[in-house]
C-alpha cells in the first residue's frame, strides 16, 4: 500500500468501521515500529508528529521515511502534522508532503481561533491538505508544554466553528488529558452530543492515558482518529534505559535501538486492538 492522502485514508476507515491511532514518531525506528505495528494487526495507521519533535529529522527526512516504510506494508499509511502552532508549521509540513496538518489556535479565544484556523483551511485546500483545529483545551502535558487547566469543548459552539472554518477533523476536550501522569475521565454524553452537532469526524488527544475499555467505545461516538504519543515514548525510553542498566559500558548501538523499536512496536499493537476490538 502506498502512502495514502487523507481524504482516501477516511474512507478507508468509515469502510471498515476503525480508528485510527496517530501516533506520534519522531525518528527512523519509531516509524518503522509503528507502521510495522499496523501492518500486524491489519488497520490503518496515522503517524504524526509535532514541531517540538520534528527537530531532530527535519520535515523533508521524516516524510521521507514514512513514505518508504508505507511502500513495504498493505495497510493504509498517512502522514499527519500534529499541534501546529503556527502558519509556518504548517507550510513546513504541507511543503514536506505531509497529507494532514494540525492548526492548534486552542489558547486562542473562539474569534482567534476561527481566524487563524480559516486562514490555514484555505492555505491547505488549495494544496490538497487536511486540516484538523481543536476547540476546547486539554490539561496536561504536550512536550515542552504545560496546562494546568483544561476547557471542556462547548458542544454549541462546534457546529459553527466546523462551519466557519471548514475544517475537516474536530480534536475535542472532554476529559481527555495530555499524557500518562493523570487518570482521564471521560465524558461521553459531551462527546455524544458534540457528535450529533457535527459531521465531520471527531479527534481526541491524549490517548495515552485512557483506559483500554473507553478506547474501545470511542468508534461509537464519531470517533475517527485517537493521538497516541506518551506510552511510545516510555516503551522507547525504558527499553533503552534498561540496556543501559544491564550493561553501562554497552556499545553495541544497533541491538539497544533495535530492543527499543520492537518494544515500541509492541505497545503500538496492543493500542491498535483497543481500539478496534
Amino acid at each position: 500500500m502506498t502512502y495514502k492522502a487523507m481524504d482516501g485514508f477516511l474512507e478507508a476507515l468509515e469502510e471498515g468501521n476503525y480508528v485510527a491511532p496517530a501516533m506520534n514518531t519522531t525518528n527512523l525506528e519509531m516509524t518503522i515500529a509503528i507502521v510495522e505495528a499496523a501492518e500486524e494487526t491489519g488497520f490503518p495507521v496515522i503517524v504524526q508528529i509535532a514541531p517540538t519533535n520534528v527537530k531532530l529529522s527535519g520535515y523533508d527526512y521524516i516524510a521521507e521515511i514514512v513514505k518508504k516504510a508505507a511502500e513495504k506494508v498493505s495497510v493504509p499509511v498517512t502522514l499527519h502534522l500534529d499541534h501546529g502552532m503556527s502558519f509556518e508549521d504548517v507550510k513546513k509540513a504541507v511543503d514536506a508532503g505531509f497529507a494532514s496538518v494540525m492548526i492548534d489556535a486552542s489558547t486562542l479565544d473562539y474569534e482567534e481561533n476561527i481566524k487563524l484556523t480559516k486562514e490555514v483551511v484555505e492555505y491547505c485546500h488549495q494544496r490538497g491538505v487536511f486540516v484538523e483545529a481543536e476547540l476546547g483545551e486539554l490539561s496536561g502535558k504536550e512536550d515542552d508544554h504545560v496546562a494546568e487547566d483544561a476547557a471542556q469543548t462547548d458542544a454549541s459552539l462546534c457546529k459553527d466553528f466546523v462551519n466557519r472554518t471548514g475544517i475537516d477533523l474536530l480534536a475535542v476536550s472532554i476529559g481527555n488529558i495530555h499524557g500518562i501522569d493523570h487518570a482521564p475521565d471521560l465524558n461521553f454524553d459531551l462527546l455524544q452530543e458534540i457528535n450529533e452537532k457535527v459531521d465531520v469526524p471527531l479527534v481526541i488527544h491524549g490517548g495515552s492515558g485512557i483506559p483500554d475499555e473507553a478506547l474501545a467505545k470511542l468508534k461509537d461516538y464519531g470517533v475517527r482518529k485517537v493521538n497516541l504519543a506518551s506510552d511510545l515514548r516510555k516503551a522507547f525510553i525504558t527499553a533503552v534505559g534498561k540496556r543501559y542498566e544491564k550493561n553501562p559500558n554497552e556499545y553495541n548501538l544497533i541491538s539497544v535501538l533495535l530492543e527499543a523499536q520492537t518494544a515500541v512496536k509492541e505497545t503500538a499493537i496492543t493500542k491498535f486492538e483497543a481500539l478496534n476490538r
